[in-house]
């Protein structure tokens, strides 16, 4: 087997394998089965000059079609909204494009001092005293949420609700089951979506961590019972952990406010591009207690002044919680972070303040309002599935018909549709989730709407009760 593209000699490679116990490069895949192995050579084009390949790509990337020609309805945790120009141009500078994580911070004042008004920004909109910069999404940092909840508490049980991503759910099962954390799932109201609090009173208790709420939920709806939740986490000694979408924000009351004593959620949509669905960026803040603060996972950066205390200086306090320090002993294994994605996001709320965080919010919620109304007039969909106030994303659920036909149907006039919920929520049958931001224009939400209609249409004339079957 040679692989002209590393640099290695035959002459290195089988003293490598030999080192190893082996005589083949292939024994060193011999556990993959082989039904999944690649049984044919791949087709590579032969080597092209810088030219050839420039057009090359422009030819493949003239197949792709932007939003303004094929708008998405695509949503369920990571979100398009616009980026400012000025947001792409900071983050492309060589002094944070190509920083690391800033160790040595006579040398890093600039990287520092951008994390440190990220955590700021952070810590304000969520309501709390303390943020890290950062954790790599939405998932990890609830994984870490859940462990922290664990070592603070010594409990050993963690409440999450029915409703929530299952990819979130898988990477926090993954996270605690090493140190046997048990995760369970409380129900919720078929009719609204809300958590069971009858449920959810009855399984808290002395030997629960935290109880974590997502608001909006994974599905668009708002939680309108975190107060009664709070209370029923810390009458048990509990911790209580909100998972939120930032933009939301601008027009919920913050977290903190409401009891949560963490905080986590996805920064994406903030000043970050969809870009495929990463990268991403974690959200993670907690009240400043010593007890919270010591286990707090991530990295933390400070300001400090000179011993003068002629000038002001940032730094990394807290270190001893990384895995580059204390090793196994760590409190948590984030050490490299998306310290760009968190530069990003400082820029974009720097940007917009309070009063444009309100308007962005006020847009995404009233665009979800409008094409709830204009889809609810619709033979054959249910709009929403919940009754509940929503933010910008929201339910449908198909009476004929499957949830991917109609997305096959709606690429075809150049829509990309929502998200298909069978696989997650079986239980909801063919439904689907639907989202919109400040990019959908009017004109974006009526040609979505005409375009369900016609296609419901179909489908409810070839249905069995329409031909009287």
């Amino acid at each position: 087997m040679v692989h002209p593209f590393i640099p290695n000699t035959k002459e290195t490679r089988e003293q490598m394998l030999r080192e190893i116990g082996l005589s083949d490069v292939g024994e060193l895949f011999k556990d993959i089965p082989q039904e999944v192995r690649l049984k044919k050579k791949l087709n590579l084009p032969l080597a092209m000059s810088e030219l050839e390949v420039a057009n090359h790509v422009r030819i493949l990337l003239s197949k792709n079609k932007p939003f303004t020609k094929m708008p998405s309805f695509l949503g369920g945790g990571v979100w398009p909204h616009y980026v400012p120009a000025h947001v792409r141009q900071i983050v492309k500078r060589s002094e944070f494009l190509t920083s690391y994580t800033p160790y040595q911070p006579e040398t890093s004042q600039g990287m520092l001092q951008a994390l440190f008004e990220y955590q700021s920004l952070i810590a304000e909109l969520v309501g709390l005293d303390v943020a890290n910069a950062s954790m790599y999404d939405w998932a990890t940092s609830l994984g870490e949420a859940a462990l922290m909840c664990a070592r603070v508490t010594g409990r050993s049980r963690f409440i999450v609700p029915k409703i929530i991503a299952k990819d979130r759910l898988s990477v926090l099962t993954n996270y605690t089951a090493g140190p046997s954390l048990e995760i369970m799932e409380v129900g919720y109201n078929t009719e609204s979506g809300q958590v069971d609090l009858n449920q959810l009173d009855q399984m808290v208790d002395k030997n629960t961590a935290g109880v974590y709420v997502e608001n909006p939920s994974y599905l668009g709806f708002i939680e309108t019972q975190v107060e009664e939740i709070a209370e029923v986490a810390h009458k048990n000694g509990a911790l209580f952990v909100v998972g939120v979408n930032p933009i939301s924000l601008g027009l919920l009351k913050a977290p903190g406010d409401y009891g949560a004593d963490i905080v986590i959620g996805e920064g994406q949509p903030l000043g970050n591009p969809v870009s495929f669905g990463g990268p991403t960026l974690g959200i993670f803040a907690c009240r400043g207690e010593q007890r919270l603060l010591r286990q707090l996972p991530g990295r933390l950066i400070g300001m400090t002044k000179t011993v003068e205390g002629g000038a002001r200086g940032f730094t990394m306090v807290l270190q001893t919680r990384e895995q580059h320090i204390r090793r196994e002993k760590a409190t948590s294994n984030i050490c490299s972070n998306e310290a760009l994605c968190a530069v990003a996001a400082a820029v974009y709320l720097a940007t917009l303040g309070p009063k444009g965080l309100r308007q962005l919010a006020e847009v995404c919620a009233s665009n979800a309002s409008y094409l709830m109304k204009r889809l609810g007039g619709i033979d054959g969909l249910k709009v929403p599935i919940f009754k509940s106030p929503h933010f910008n994303e929201f339910t449908i659920q198909c009476a004929v018909g499957s949830v991917v036909q109609l997305n096959v149907e709606l690429l075809k006039r150049g829509i990309q549709g929502g998200k298909p919920l069978s696989r997650e929520f079986p239980e909801l049958g063919e439904s689907a989730l639907i989202c919109t931001t400040e990019l959908h224009s009017k004109k974006n939400l009526d040609d979505f709407a005409e375009a369900v209609r016609e296609i419901m249409g179909e489908k409810n004339e070839l249905s069995p009760s329409s031909l009287g079957l």
